[in-house]
């Protein structure tokens, strides 16, 4: 059978990058390509309301429907926003329920993409480079932009229990760090028979608050309160995603029994949706009950998690909260609480970047929002790697450049075994060429003549495809390790690479590309189909295009593996010397 193997090592390649690209857009959150375009489905009534109460989404709002706590000649509470500030956050805490309405990371500034040569000068927005500026915000509501998302707690169990709609006062104290190590915000609120003591704990150089909450029973008889924490946040696409820009951004949780899972905005309408036409609650696909685990929202470089109380069983709940406004919450039982007793309650939330280091800190599994996909096994040691590379060299391209001679150095053995082959087959073109030229009224014989040719010269047809197949999954791995560290957003390299995570602006590294595969396909045995040697030329463009909108970390790296197996495959190529004629 003849076969040619620069062809199957291009289809392996095309195949690899297709079911990539169809895999990413999966993982984001987007439609597959082999699926239909979903229906368009017209509005369903709203489903079944949570017993989490209801709040209104605009920032500062005092009154709130469905809170049912005051009466309706009461006076309205006049509600304060406290700001605490550490070297690394600042929170805006709503003394209107206690809610975290704001919080910015004061070490991360907003997307900085960079534009299209120069921001194709000022002709497009589109092209344009982003703001860098502001800092990133996660919690925050923006009536604008139709942006809500919050962190929120509070009591259910009996009616007019304090929640997050009820009025708190806060206690005094300092609202920065200064010289401490820590600042503590306690805000107090009793209704219902039940008083509740909030109190956040901010320390320095850390992005975990301590959300501690006492609950004490002023009334005459037991209650039985149970404490949630909920995580809002809108089904809007972040801002700046695109089809060649994509993220995902939705809820995700972990728990010891089912592990990581990662939910769509898109799965809670839908099932909002059927609950509503039902009249049964929202199908809950996903752990409902653990004592231990997290819930979260992951967006891309950056999660907010609610940790429970460990040791303490709860129930896990996702919902529809109000219109395009989604919760994940977590529903954890007190018990009874005698008439002056008290009971506390200790949870953790962490809001800051997915730094690897960071989240195996904060709770088992919480590492995981890193997504590095189906290659999670080969990413993470590779990442390993990567960081004990950069710092030693203290440059995040370098450190990629330095990777890659690592990778090529280990495969080598199996590289130089490839590229022989290769060079062995382009020493036999001439006969292949002329044994096609013989039988090729006869495609059996063809192919049987071509076989035992292989025999003779001792070739493996296949033997320059081993190579790509092996180092295809590096590749992938790489690109999902380059998509999901935050630490090398922002990262520059040198002159117009300012940030490895993003593409480059001047589409240099992607030329660079096409002409190291230009010069690689010249290198390898030019196929007998003349329509076959002019699909191989075209490849590489094919392929620089689409690297034009990959992170220019990943084309670095392939530029530079390129460049070391032109040298390679120059060398062996060399030493097996130039073809000879044919003979008849």
């Amino acid at each position: 059978m003849d076969i040619n193997k620069r062809t199957i090592l291009w289809i392996v390649f095309a195949v690899s990058l297709f079911v990539l690209w169809n895999n990413w857009q999966i993982s984001n959150g987007h439609p597959s390509m082999f699926a239909p375009p979903p229906a368009q489905t017209a509005k369903a009534p709203e489903a079944k309301k949570s017993d989490v109460p209801a709040a209104a989404v605009a920032a500062g709002a005092a009154a709130v429907p469905g809170a049912g706590a005051a009466a309706a000649d009461a006076v309205p509470f006049k509600a304060e926003r406290i700001t605490i500030t550490t070297d690394v956050v600042r929170a805006d805490i709503d003394t209107q329920g206690g809610v975290i309405r704001r919080l910015e990371l004061l070490k991360y500034k907003e997307n900085s993409h960079p534009g299209w040569f120069g921001g194709c000068f000022g002709l497009f927005d589109w092209c344009k480079p982003g703001d860098t500026a502001k800092n990133v915000v996660l919690f925050d509501v923006d009536a604008g932009t139709g942006k809500t998302y919050l962190g929120r707690t509070g009591l259910i169990g009996a009616p007019g229990l304090p929640n997050h709609t009820s009025g708190f006062v806060a206690k005094p104290g300092p609202r920065m760090l200064n010289d401490a190590n820590q600042v503590q915000l306690v805000l107090e609120s009793e209704a219902g028979g039940v008083k509740l003591t909030k109190t956040f704990t901010f320390k320095r150089g850390d992005y975990v608050v301590d959300v501690r909450h006492d609950v004490t029973n002023t009334g005459a008889a037991p209650v039985s309160p149970t404490l949630y924490l909920q995580l809002a946040h809108d089904g809007n696409k972040p801002a700046g995603d695109s089809f060649f820009n994509s993220s995902y951004t939705g809820p995700t949780l972990y728990t010891d029994e089912k592990r990581y899972e990662k939910l769509k905005f898109e799965t809670l309408e839908k099932e909002a949706q059927e609950a509503a036409k039902t009249g049964k609650p929202m199908l809950q696909d996903h752990a409902t009950k653990a004592d231990n685990g997290w819930i979260a929202i992951s967006q891309h470089f950056f999660v907010s998690a609610f940790i429970p109380q460990p040791k303490l069983m709860h129930d896990i709940v996702t919902e529809k909260i109000d219109t395009n406004v989604y919760g994940i919450s977590v529903k954890q039982p007190l018990g009874a609480i005698a008439p002056g007793a008290t009971v506390s309650n200790d949870a953790k939330l962490f809001s800051g970047p997915q730094e690897a280091q960071l989240l195996e800190k904060v709770s088992p599994g919480l590492e995981l929002v890193r997504d590095y996909g189906w290659l999670a096994m080969i990413a993470k040691p590779m990442f390993w790697v990567i960081e004990h590379i950069h710092a030693v060299l203290g440059n995040w391209g370098w450190t990629i450049i330095a990777f890659t001679i690592l990778i090529k150095l280990l495969f080598f053995p199996l590289s130089a075994a490839g590229y022989r082959s290769m060079a062995k087959v382009k020493l036999v073109t001439p006969k292949m060429q002329a044994i096609r030229e013989r039988y090729k009224g006869d495609p059996a014989k063809m192919n049987q003549a071509t076989m035992e040719l292989y025999k003779a010269e001792k070739i493996n047809p296949l033997g320059g495809c081993l190579p790509i197949l092996v180092q295809m999954p590096v590749f992938i791995a790489l690109y999902y390790v380059l998509q999901s560290a935050v630490e090398i957003r922002g990262a520059p390299w040198v002159g117009w690479i300012t940030d490895l995570a993003q593409h480059d602006p001047y589409a240099i590294l992607p030329v660079l590309y096409a002409i190291s595969m230009y010069i690689t396909t010249k290198l390898n045995p030019a196929p007998a189909d003349p329509m076959q040697a002019k699909m191989m030329l075209f490849m590489p463009l094919a392929f620089s295009v689409m690297f034009f909108f990959f992170p220019s970390g990943l084309v670095l790296y392939w530029v530079v593996n390129n460049v070391l197996s032109i040298g390679q495959q120059y060398v062996i190529s060399k030493k097996f010397g130039v073809a000879e004629p044919a003979k008849a």
